[in-house]
C-alpha cells in the first residue's frame, strides 16, 4: 500500500500554482487516487484534499465534514449563493489560518468515481471546504485571501519550519 503514502506538497510548491488538468475518463487508476487521497486526508486530519495537493495535475477533489465521503471528478461550481468568513486552515499550508470570505450555499456539478454525473447543493462548513478544494484544482491557496502583511508572515514562518526540518535531518 505504498500508493497511499502520498506526500502532500506544502506553500512554495510550483504543482499548487498550476491549473489541473481535467479528468478525461474515469478509470481504475483514478479510482486507486481518489482512494489514497482519500486515505491522506484522514491520516492528516483534514476535512478536504484536492490532487494537486499530491502532485498530481487532475481536477478531483475528496471531501468529508464528518457526514460520509465525497469523491469528486472535475467538480465545477454552477451557482454560488449568501455570504460566510470562516478561518480556514490547509493541509498544504501547514500552521497557518487565514480568513476567507466565500459564498454561503453552493450548487456543485462533479463526476464520482463510478463516472457518474452528481449534483450537490452545500451550505456553510460544506460550502466552504468545496469551494476550498476547488480553489486548488485552479492554483489557489488561503494564502491568496490574506493580506500582503499575513502572507509575508506565513512564508516566513513556513520557511523557518522547513530549515527546522532540515537542520533535524543533519543531526540524523
Amino acid at each position: 500500500m505504498a500508493e497511499t503514502r502520498l506526500k502532500i506538497k506544502t506553500y512554495g510548491d510550483p504543482v499548487l500554482r498550476r491549473k489541473a488538468k481535467p479528468v478525461k475518463e474515469v478509470t481504475d487508476d483514478t479510482r486507486k487516487l481518489l482512494n489514497s487521497m482519500a486515505e491522506s486526508m484522514y491520516i492528516n486530519s483534514g476535512i478536504g484534499l484536492a490532487a494537486p495537493q499530491l502532485g498530481v495535475s487532475s481536477q478531483m477533489i475528496v471531501v468529508d465534514i464528518g457526514d460520509g465521503l465525497h469523491k469528486l471528478v472535475n467538480p465545477k461550481i454552477i451557482k454560488r449563493q449568501g455570504n460566510q468568513a470562516i478561518q480556514e486552515g490547509c493541509l498544504s499550508v501547514p500552521g497557518a489560518c487565514v480568513k476567507v470570505r466565500r459564498a454561503r450555499e453552493v450548487w456543485v456539478e462533479a463526476v464520482n468515481e463510478n463516472n457518474l454525473e452528481v449534483k450537490l447543493h452545500a451550505r456553510d462548513l460544506f460550502a466552504c471546504v468545496l469551494q476550498h478544494e476547488i480553489d486548488h484544482l485552479d492554483g489557489k491557496l488561503i494564502v491568496d485571501y490574506a493580506s500582503f502583511l499575513s502572507r509575508a508572515r506565513i512564508k516566513k514562518k513556513l520557511a523557518a519550519a522547513k530549515s527546522a526540518v532540515s537542520d533535524a535531518k543533519l543531526k540524523i
